[in-house]
Parts: structure tokens; C-alpha cells; sequence
């Protein structure tokens, strides 16, 4: 009698469970976006241009409405599956959406051999904007203007991410750099842009001038006078908000540099910067802790038309 009482209340609790585990599997997948590996010819770069793209779930190529797009960037010597395989981005994605926190969105992670930069080994600027964006924007549903477009990275993506932003504030609603390789005025001893071909000259020295010449300082003064108000009140169109993270162990002592950054966007767009600290150092680890507030902060901006905004498409 006793083992008998006894085993089936064991018995409806392993069914409770196992109904649970099955209900949570189905409802896991039934969330999950769609990731896989692309590649098109760039006729800037002359190969194939490599990109992970994740689709959100029931992505529809007919909607009524396109949908916005992420452009995430790597760093230095990674590659466009790094986002996916070591900073979780699609489970990262799926919460998010799952929760309504961000509406469904499509993310390209797109390779690069250089620092997003038209360095001395690729034109990896020029074959974003000339190759990469106008690719993405024919093959998907998602949106070409201004408020449907986001860019963000890390590390040297990061300082990709910035430079971008800068350059072509007309092109993103919203920039987020995670412990950004945006050195002023040049990189530290220890950091690879002092080793990485995008900067090495033809007797192999690291060019400390075209990191100046190309560095997200280039670009401040023509960006101030595209966003600050003129005296009758209108300016060209509105910042671009910032997301800084970084770790308070980073090895290239990225903090003392996000702060420095934060101070300068921070004179020019007061307001429209968020700078997060985190404890650890130059690693995944803080990225993937900061990735979840930093597309929350992107998406208060992208998807959301702002009055004095202008609605550019990517080609030059």
C-alpha cells in the first residue's frame, strides 16, 4: 500500500516534468531564428565577400513592412561567424525578440581582412558601403533608409562600427561599440593594429599615420557640423546615439579609452551617449554580457523615425 501511494505521485511528477522539458524544446524552437553562411562577389575586393546572416522566426519575405537590419562587426583576425559560434548571438536575438524587446529584426555578420578601414590589405570600407550594404539590402526584406539601420562591433569591429557611424551618420540610427580598438592617439604597444597588414606599409612598419588618417578623430569635425542645430535651429539631421561598453580589466586599457570617447561624442551630442563598464578584460565574456543592452539601447532609436532625420539609401 505504501509503495503504491508512494509511486504515483513520482510517477505524475516525472510526467509534469517531461511535459515541461518537451513544452520548453518546442517553444525554444518554435522562437529560434534562422542562421546560416552567405557569400556574393565584391568587385571592390575582386573575391567573395563571406557573411552569417540570422533570420528571425517566420521571416517573411512578403510583409508589409521591411524589416531592420544589424550590421555586426568582428575584430581583429576574427571572421563572420564569430558572433554566432563565441558571442551567441542568435539565442542572444531569440531572447530578446521573445520578449519584446526588440521587434524581429535580421542581423549580417559580415568578414573582413582588415579593420573595416581602406587599409594597405583590402578596401574593407569602401566594400562595405559599395558591395556589402546595397548586396544585403537586394537579397532581403529589410529596410533602406536611415531609422531601419544599425551598426555596431567589437574591438576593432567596434572601431569599424564607429567609424562608420561618423563618417556616414546618414546611413544608421544607431551605433554601439563594445570595447572599440578606437585609440587616440594611436594604439597601445601591446594591441595587433600595430601588427595587422591593414596598417603595415611596404617595409612592414605600423603606419602611424594612416591610423591618424583613419581613425574615428578623422571624422569628428565634418560629423559636428552634419548634427549640431545651426542658429536658425535646423541642422542636417539628427546624431547618431552611441553605446560604449568595455571591461575594467581590459589589457589594452579599453575603459580609460571609452571614457575618452564618451567625453568627446558626449560635447558634440549631449545626451545621445551611453558609456557601461563591466567587470573582466578584453574578452567574449564581456561582450556577450553586454550585447543584450547594448541592442536594447540601439533599438530605442533604429525602427523609430526621428523628426530631422535623413532617410539615405547605402550607395555612394
Amino acid at each position: 500500500m505504501f509503495g503504491t501511494s508512494t509511486a504515483r505521485p513520482v510517477t505524475l511528477l516525472i510526467r509534469h516534468i517531461t511535459g515541461l522539458v518537451s513544452w520548453l524544446l518546442l517553444s525554444t524552437h518554435a522562437l529560434a531564428g534562422d542562421v546560416s553562411y552567405q557569400q556574393f562577389f565584391s568587385p571592390t575586393l575582386g573575391h567573395d565577400y563571406p557573411y552569417t546572416v540570422y533570420l528571425p522566426d517566420n521571416y517573411d519575405t512578403d510583409a508589409s513592412t521591411p524589416y531592420p537590419v544589424v550590421y555586426l562587426l568582428h575584430g581583429s583576425f576574427g571572421n563572420e561567424k564569430d558572433w554566432v559560434t563565441r558571442g551567441k548571438l542568435p539565442q542572444t536575438a531569440d531572447r530578446l525578440i521573445a520578449a519584446g524587446h526588440l521587434p524581429p529584426a535580421v542581423f549580417i555578420m559580415p568578414g573582413s581582412r582588415s579593420w573595416w578601414v581602406d587599409g594597405y590589405n583590402e578596401a574593407a570600407r569602401s566594400a562595405f558601403f559599395n558591395d556589402l550594404l546595397p548586396h544585403i539590402e537586394s537579397t532581403y526584406h529589410v529596410g533602406s533608409e536611415r531609422h531601419l539601420r544599425g551598426v555596431a562591433g567589437l574591438s576593432a569591429g567596434g572601431y569599424g562600427a564607429l567609424n562608420f557611424a561618423l563618417e556616414r551618420p546618414e546611413l544608421f540610427a544607431a551605433v554601439a561599440a563594445l570595447s572599440p580598438a578606437s585609440y587616440a592617439p594611436t594604439p597601445p604597444a601591446n594591441s595587433s593594429a600595430r601588427r595587422h597588414p591593414a596598417f603595415l606599409n611596404e617595409q612592414g612598419l605600423f603606419d602611424r599615420e594612416r591610423w591618424e588618417a583613419l581613425n574615428y578623430t578623422a571624422h569628428l569635425e565634418d560629423y559636428r557640423l552634419h548634427v549640431t542645430p545651426r542658429t536658425t535651429g535646423e541642422r542636417d539631421m539628427s546624431p547618431v546615439p552611441l553605446y560604449i561598453s568595455a571591461g575594467r580589466s581590459d589589457v589594452y586599457d579599453a575603459e580609460f579609452h571609452a571614457r575618452l570617447l564618451r567625453q568627446t561624442m558626449e560635447r558634440i551630442q549631449p545626451g545621445d551617449v551611453r558609456l557601461d563598464l563591466y567587470p573582466g578584460g578584453h574578452t567574449w565574456r564581456v561582450w556577450r554580457a553586454s550585447l543584450p543592452a547594448a541592442l536594447n539601447f540601439m533599438f530605442q532609436h533604429i525602427d523609430q523615425p526621428a523628426a530631422g532625420s535623413v532617410e539615405t539609401s547605402a550607395a555612394e
